[in-house]
């Protein structure tokens, strides 16, 4: 099988996998308002079977996030309901990583080739930023939450950054996000609607977070260069 007949057979099988989630209507059923109603349920089944609760969770919510699919935040939600915030931090930290490298490995195998055929000239500038700020590009738009993490997941796909350095930036710059939706699923009860999870100040205070690392680098970058000063190079 040649690579063309490879990456048609890849799609068909991503839509496959997207039009199933819709036709049995799982959107409708990823709700905080089925979560609540099942909160006591699910707490029983993880006390007598928890590794299992927990590899059935990480079997849907890696597929989620691969495809994009919606419902991920409500399973975060889920996870802290389940797990508890320490428990499910950690499997929602581990599981988001997998699925966002996976939607990036994907992106680069399936388009990484045309865009770079009818946007190479846009391509280039990105990668120029990904190779000038490195890891803080990546890290700063995970922070701040206007950048959709799926738009993140495929955009980077695009770039020529290691999937490597993209999974553990990702796990880093997505663990505070992730704990706040666990947490907030651990006192799932209290919670009406998942808009009220995300305050303006709550928001500011992730923005603020992604823009630091970048202002930081160019700030000693700016004062190397006022007073001359070199990097300090590694031994």
């Amino acid at each position: 099988m040649n690579d063309a007949a490879k990456k048609i057979l890849l799609i068909v099988v991503l839509a496959l996998a997207v039009a199933a989630f819709f036709y049995f209507d799982l959107d409708k059923k990823l709700t905080l308002e089925n979560i609540k109603q099942s909160q006591a349920e699910l707490k029983r089944l993880y006390e007598q079977r928890p590794f299992m609760l927990i590899a059935a969770f990480v079997a849907v919510y890696i597929p989620m996030v691969t495809l994009s699919l919606p419902g991920a935040t409500v399973l975060a939600l889920a996870a802290g309901a389940m797990f508890g915030a320490l428990v499910g931090t950690i499997v929602v930290s581990f599981a988001s990583t997998i699925g966002a490298t996976f939607a990036c490995t994907i992106s680069r195998y399936l388009l990484r080739d045309w865009v770079q055929r009818h946007f190479g000239d846009r391509l280039v500038k990105i990668n120029e930023g990904i190779h000038r700020e490195g890891a803080f590009y990546l890290f700063s738009m995970r922070l701040i939450p206007i950048f959709p993490f799926f738009v993140i997941n495929l955009v980077m796909g695009l770039t020529g950054m290691p999937l490597r350095t993209f999974y553990w930036v990702s796990q880093v710059g997505m663990l505070a996000g992730t704990f706040v939706f666990v947490n907030a699923g651990s006192q799932i009860a209290q919670i009406d609607s998942l808009g009220g999870i995300l305050s303006p100040q709550l928001l500011l205070s992730f923005a603020l977070l992604g823009i630091f690392p970048l202002a930081a680098k160019k700030g000693m970058a700016f004062y190397r260069k006022k007073t001359g000063r070199k990097p300090v190079q590694p031994q």
